[in-house]
């Protein structure tokens, strides 16, 4: 499943560091975190897609890894991000 251009827009804008700035750490978790909320309307739908459950498990190990890293690096990034994405730690 892809994020609509304008919703990633969106997700890039709200996020960034700087202005030209598309590849951090939080945007990044921003939209993974995107992607996995549509992945878990998908699979209230499709119960036994198991190929794309594999795919949302690689997305949840890959956010967890950069959040892992922004709350290393910087913390009250880390939890101002947890607290606007609404993500559970």
């Amino acid at each position: 499943m892809s994020l609509p251009t304008t919703r990633k827009t969106e997700l890039i804008t709200k996020h960034r560091i700087h202005e030209t700035d598309t590849g951090s750490a939080e945007v990044q978790v921003a939209i993974l975190t995107e992607k996995i909320n549509l992945l878990n309307v998908h699979f209230n739908m499709h119960k036994k897609d198991h190929n794309s459950r594999c795919g949302l498990l690689k997305m949840v190990g890959k956010r967890r890894s950069l959040l892992n890293y922004l709350r290393t690096t910087s913390a009250d990034k880390y939890q101002r991000l947890i607290g606007e994405l609404g993500i559970r730690k």
